[in-house]
């Protein structure tokens, strides 16, 4: 795989498959190694997702990683900043539109 890095911007990788895939250990995965690579990482998830733990995301296996939980897709935006690589978790966990 060829990864070219953008001058400006970034761009979006997508984790999906069914459920208990191993979509949020591969989320923590990822952002993990982007830390060990000295890069901040963020994990935004919906407030909605309460199963485990409303401060982390946690996957069926175990994995956990620490979280920020909005209500609002708009609220992603502010809290980017200052971050190199953001996760968004559970993108369709509302029972409303939760990610646009």
């Amino acid at each position: 795989m060829i990864r070219l890095f953008p001058q400006h911007g970034g761009w979006l990788e997508v984790v999906c498959g069914p459920m208990f895939s191993g979509k949020s250990e591969e989320l923590i995965r990822r952002l993990r190694r982007a830390e060990i690579a000295g890069q901040r990482a963020l994990i935004v998830k919906p407030q909605i997702d309460d199963r485990y733990d409303i401060g982390h995301v946690v996957s069926h296996a175990g994995a956990k990683m620490r979280a920020v939980a909005v209500s609002r897709p708009e609220d992603i935006s502010g809290l980017a900043q200052g971050y190199d690589v953001i996760g968004i978790a559970r993108c369709s966990s509302s029972r409303r539109k939760s990610c646009s």
